[in-house]
């Protein structure tokens, strides 16, 4: 394989990186930091972020020869630990990156520190937070630093192994916030053991929870002294552990989401664990146990000898080898161990003398592969990075279940394919076999993996599928006799689903071809299911009439989407299969004309029914008629129709009775056509109905007279109609007079008695000589006599009363006569001083400002005057003046009109009274004395200050709308002058 194709590689980063400070002992790395340490005392720090590097001279002070033992790193390059051993024992230091100056920890003084945990959550620049460090002699300490202190803060044991005391020689910690505080967990390993520790609150009171409960720890067998444990971190969050282990590599999947309780009562976030048994990758009898572990997404970095192998955790097989490039002076000595900076993402080794670097180059790229080889279809399929890969896993998925003959598992992988294998040779698989369900199964996948562009397809397809459904139905069918069955579940489950796939593709199937294979396949009611979804409602229409099964058919009639066509074209077989229904659905419908409905009511109509069945048509009618106030004629005459041919004729008589066109100001008391009422009511025999419509008509003569022939009350109820015309009256009670006497069938002095009994009942309108003609001629008088008597006081009643009103109406012309002479002498006195009511100047002064127009005249030098009862007195001018202004337009515009008329008649002397008529004979009344006389009435009819205009005058407001400027204009507003003061005094 070539190099381009290796997913790590090893470079060199750093030759002699110790600048001859002596061998390096232990590294450590983090955010693109190195931080070395040699065997002579020596902390190398090299930062390849920003290309700077220092050391740390920890042998200073130190007797004899002193060597760093081991260093640690933060994630974020800040924060360093060192352990330095000498003769003279051991020291743990803390260093930053910015000091130049370590500091000692001196309460681990004589103490080894094997191993240290970053609280990576919470860590920062400035401060370590909570750190855990892990000693030699198996005990545990929390520790925390903040660099401005310069100092830590505290160092306090958490934890000693008392049972088995041995050396920590890893440590991990992760941190999670949980509604109740911080969640820690802790796991630590030695060389047989690994421990965890979990609890939320303070490190402190976690350990110190387990003094009274068992530690929960995993002991495998063997022993390593080089044992160590790995976090693989991915987004700040472990995800994967390893630990190197005497017996192999221990290793799983960290999952803090799923806090599942062990049965100590810890909280375990461990699954998928393993171990990994080190003679899978050796070449010997024996297992060679690696000297160094590191752990990446995918693999294992196991160093062994002087190489790195590149295990495969999925798959636990050898998938790389990776050498390195040493001085000859380090080759004997060999590579010393790895390290990994999560935060870059790289890998290092080291030697006594140099640096490696292992790259990682897209190592998931291969993993689909090893999932699928260990039959992980899903991992499979979650690591395939293009379509051609997922068909390849889907391949072996389909191949697989194809030999175990699970078709129709087969197919549905078959289904999600689109290159390795194509769609005929997919198709031909199955049909070589006979597998029709298969292969149904496989299309219908198919489909739901075609894009809605491939549209050709997926009409072919459903199509191919459709008629694979009517080829599965028919073969149940014909194999067993009763699938039709309602118990056989097989039959109604196929049944179900294809309705199911039709509602699904109905938008996709070509409509034709798949009525047509409907058809062929005799498959009526799926035919009728997909006419429905088509929304082809003629074909559904037509199929539930021919089965007579209206309450269907008028379901979808009902439906929004339904043309209202429709209604009218079903409807007279609709109401015909069921009357009831029909009609209730045509009352629930509210966009229906009724006028389109009369062919159908029509034919229900024309059928015999029970005299005790609703008349369902009648019944819609009236529901027009009355609820949704229909006007139409051709309604209102069928519904006239079918009362006309009721043998009661009390609801023809209440319909014909209402007037529907009340609430129309000048619209029609009815809408239905009088004379084809009149002449189905003949043809009927409804005389009463006929009596009705002949007195709407005003046809009174013949109502009563049709009335004489049913019932003489409905004859009188009729004349009693005719109001305003009192002959008309008269005869129509001489028909019914003439009608009684005619009809009475008693002696000859009963039915004289019936007939004086009748003209009682006419309140006076008819005497006795109107009805004496209508009696024999030989008659005998004595018969009439109480009736002639009582005839003649009458007449003679008459006659005093004409007598009496004759003597009032001559006395009333005689004084009539006498006012009228009265009038011509009457006068009023006018003191010399009395002034005009408008001018305010004296009556009797001549001026020139009074002159008045032709048809006044002056008497003697003065103007002409108005002198009023009430003693108020104007001139004539004056007076027409104040009149005109204070009444109504129209009456000022008539006044002023007779004004101008007597101005154009011209002067002419007349006897002339001021105001006052003349004695003149009526016929010299001339044309300007009687338009004067309509002057004086339309100005002097009363007083303008004591009569109606002034009563009127009261409503008139002080200001008019339109003086509402000028009166604006006297408004006083305040102004503000700066030379005045307010003083605001104090309360």
């Amino acid at each position: 394989m070539e190099r381009r194709h290796h997913v790590f590689s090893v470079d060199l980063l750093e030759r002699y990186a110790t600048k001859g400070r002596g061998a390096i002992t232990c590294m450590a790395t983090g955010n693109d930091v190195i931080v070395l340490g040699t065997n002579k005392g020596w902390v190398i720090r090299h930062d390849f972020g920003v290309g700077d590097s220092y050391d740390i001279d920890l042998s200073v002070g130190r007797p004899g020869e002193q060597s760093i033992h081991k260093v640690f790193v933060d994630p974020g390059g800040s924060h360093c630990i060192a352990t330095v051993i000498g003769s003279s024992g051991a020291d743990t230091y803390y260093t930053h990156a910015k000091w130049t100056k370590p500091r000692i920890l001196s309460k681990l003084k004589g103490l080894v520190v094997n191993a240290v945990a970053w609280n990576r959550q919470h860590i920062t620049e400035a401060s370590t937070r909570e750190i855990i460090l892990g000693t030699d002699n198996g005990q545990l300490y929390e520790m925390a630093v903040d660099v401005k202190d310069k100092m830590e803060k505290y160092i306090k044991l958490l934890f000693e192994l008392k049972e088995l005391p041995e050396a920590f020689t890893g440590l991990q910690m992760e941190t999670a916030s949980v509604h109740n505080g911080t969640r820690f967990y802790v796991m630590a390993v030695t060389p047989t053991r690994l421990y965890s520790f979990t609890g939320i609150g303070s490190l402190d009171a976690i350990f110190a929870s387990y003094v009274d409960r068992t530690v929960h720890f995993m002991e495998l067998p063997g022993e390593i002294p080089n044992s160590e444990l790995h976090f693989f971190i991915q987004q700040r969050r472990a995800v994967h552990f390893a630990w190197l282990s005497g017996a192999g590599i221990y290793h799983g999947d960290l999952k803090f989401g799923a806090q599942h309780s062990s049965s100590n009562g810890d909280e375990n976030f461990v699954e998928n664990k393993a171990l990994l048994d080190y003679s899978k990758f050796s070449e010997g009898v024996e297992g060679v146990k690696p000297t160094s572990l590191a752990i990446s997404e995918f693999h294992f970095l196991l160093l062994i000898g002087n190489k790195v192998k590149v295990v495969n955790r999925i798959s636990e097989q050898i998938v790389e080898e990776l050498y390195f490039d040493q001085t000859s002076d380090a080759v004997s000595r060999g590579i010393i161990g790895l390290c990994s900076d999560a935060s870059a993402g790289l890998f290092y080794a080291y030697d006594q003398n140099s640096i490696f670097q292992v790259s990682v180059n897209d190592e998931g790229r291969d993993m689909w592969k090893v999932y699928l080889d260990l039959k992980e279809y899903a991992a499979a399929l979650a690591s395939c990075r293009d379509a051609l890969q997922r068909d390849q896993v889907y391949l072996v998925q389909a191949e697989a279940a194809f030999v175990a003959k699970e078709f129709l598992r087969a197919a549905s992988f078959y289904a999600k394919i689109n290159y390795v294998l194509s769609f005929e040779e997919i198709s031909l698989k199955f049909i070589s076999i006979g597998e029709q369900d298969a292969l149904r199964t496989f299309l219908l996948r198919k489909l739901d993996n075609l894009s809605k562009d491939e549209k050709c397809q997926i009409t072919m397809i459903s199509t191919w599928a459709t008629e694979l459904y009517l080829d599965k139905i028919n073969r149940l069918l014909l194999e067993d006799d009763g699938a039709l069955d309602s118990n056989n579940t097989e039959y109604q489950s196929l049944i179900k689903e294809f309705r199911a796939f039709l509602s699904d593709c109905k938008d996709v199937l070509d409509e034709a071809t798949t009525m047509k294979l409907l058809e062929s396949y005799g498959r009526v009611d799926e035919l009728v299911f997909f006419a429905s979804l088509k929304e082809q409602h003629e074909i559904v229409l037509h199929h539930y009439i021919q089965q007579g099964e209206a309450k269907k058919a008028l379901q979808v009639l009902q439906k929004p989407n339904v043309p209202t066509e429709l209604q009218y074209k079903f409807a007279p077989d609709l109401i015909m299969l069921d009357a009831y229904e029909t009609v209730e659905s045509w009352m629930t419908t509210k966009s229906l004309n009724p006028r389109k409905l009369i062919p159908a009511m029509m034919r229900y109509s024309s059928e015999p029914h029970a005299k005790n069945e609703t008349h369902e048509v009648i019944k819609y009618l009236e529901y027009c008629v009355h609820r949704l106030q229909n006007e139409d004629p051709g309604v209102h005459n069928l519904l006239l129709s079918l009362y006309a041919k009721k043998e009661d004729e009390s609801a023809l008589l209440r319909f014909l009775e209402c007037k529907f066109g009340k609430g129309q100001p000048g619209g029609p008391e009815f809408f239905y056509d009088p004379k084809y009422a009149l002449r189905l009511c003949l043809k009927e025999k409804r005389m009463r109905a006929c009596v009705h419509i002949y007195s709407m008509m005003s046809m009174h003569e013949e109502a009563v007279a049709l009335a004489l022939q049913v019932d003489p009350e409905l004859a009188m109820a009729e004349a009693d109609k005719v109001e305003d015309d009192e002959d008309l009256r008269k005869k129509l009670w001489l028909m019914i007079a003439k009608h009684v006497i005619e009809q009475e069938k008693g002696t000859k002095r009963e039915n004289i008695r019936k007939a004086i009994a009748f003209l009682k009942e006419t309140d006076g309108l008819l005497k006795i000589e109107d009805i004496l003609p209508f009696f024999p001629d030989f008659a005998l008088i004595d018969d009439f006599k109480e009736a002639i008597c009582s005839s003649l006081e009458d007449y003679n009643e008459q006659i005093e009363k004409l007598k009496q009103e004759m003597n009032d109406a001559t006395r009333g012309a005689d004084n009539i006569r006498n006012d009228i002479s009265a009038l011509a002498q009457r006068y009023t006195v006018i003191d010399r001083d009395e002034e005009c009511g408008v001018c305010r100047r004296k009556i009797l002064n001549v001026g020139g400002d009074y002159r008045m127009t032709t048809g006044y005249m002056a008497v003697g030098p003065m103007a002409p005057f108005y002198v009023f009862p009430c003693g108020h007195a104007f001139h004539a001018q004056c007076l027409i003046a104040h009149v005109t202004r204070c009444t109504n337009q129209a009456q000022a515009e008539y006044i002023l009109d007779l004004q101008k008329q007597l101005t154009l008649l011209g002067a002419e002397p007349k006897n002339v009274s001021n105001g006052g008529l003349s004695e003149e004979p009526l016929a010299s009344v001339t044309p300007m004395h009687k338009i004067r006389s309509q002057l004086d009435d339309a100005v002097a009819s009363d007083c303008p200050f004591c009569g109606d205009l002034m009563i009127r005058e009261i409503s008139l407001p002080f200001i008019l709308p339109e003086e509402a400027e000028e009166s604006e204009s006297w408004e006083i507003k305040p102004h503000n002058h700066p030379s005045q003061r307010s003083l605001s005094l104090a309360v």
